[in-house]
């Protein structure tokens, strides 16, 4: 009786297919991302570098203590009510016209805010000092930043309506799709350099202080 032999797999194939296979799980798998806010540090100042004076009215103080509790130059104060408290400080436009360094500068005219004495001189001299806690969240660290970008955000959509018919947001993404249009190049920079980012983040305080 002959012997039977038993048939063979060819599997010559499985090696595309496990190929294949790892191609798919790779393209259709989502990853979580890791938030956080893009930031651009400062260089380091030549050995010679004195800072300028600042004035204190200058200066908005925001602090996260290791509570996740929020307070806004001494006062306690809700998150969803930072974005606005931020707005009427660098929209202040309280200094009057002077000469610095021979050139004479006018006061904000295109600033709506109270222009009260006891708050920021000018959008280009307001600064947003943060100070949080080691014990910070986070979460609650990320949620007050976003509230203070938000503020400009809105300050420069205004401004960008008023003097250009469209948003800042929508200047800014066809600027980003034809880089070399010197026009809107020069409307971008008109409006930062109107309302400039100045947001300073401090070294963390150590939890319980």
């Amino acid at each position: 009786m002959a012997r039977r032999e038993n048939p063979e797999i060819n599997a010559g194939s499985m090696a595309d297919i496990a190929f294949l296979l790892l191609i798919f799980f790779l393209v259709t798998t989502t990853m979580n991302v890791d938030s956080g806010i893009s930031k651009k540090l400062s260089e380091k100042p030549p050995p010679d570098y004195v800072p300028p004076i600042i004035k204190e009215k200058n200066i908005f103080e925001v602090n996260l203590n290791f509570k996740n509790e929020l307070q806004v130059e001494g006062e306690r104060m809700e998150i969803k009510d930072l974005k606005d408290a931020a707005m009427a400080f660098i929209d202040n436009g309280g200094g009057e016209g002077k000469i610095e360094d021979g050139v004479k500068t006018g006061p904000c005219d295109y600033c709506k805010g109270e222009r009260s004495e006891s708050s920021s001189d000018h959008p280009n001299k307001a600064i947003i000092s943060v100070l949080s806690d080691r014990g910070t969240e986070y979460g609650v660290y990320l949620k007050v930043q976003n509230e203070l970008l938000r503020a400009y955000s809105e300050l420069r959509n205004r401004l960008s309506k008023e003097r250009y018919g469209v948003s800042f947001d929508e200047l800014e993404e066809s600027y980003k799709d034809d880089r070399n249009n010197l026009a809107l190049k020069k409307k971008v920079e008109d409006i930062k350099n109107a309302y400039p980012q100045i947001i300073s983040d401090a070294e963390p305080t150590s939890s319980g202080n």
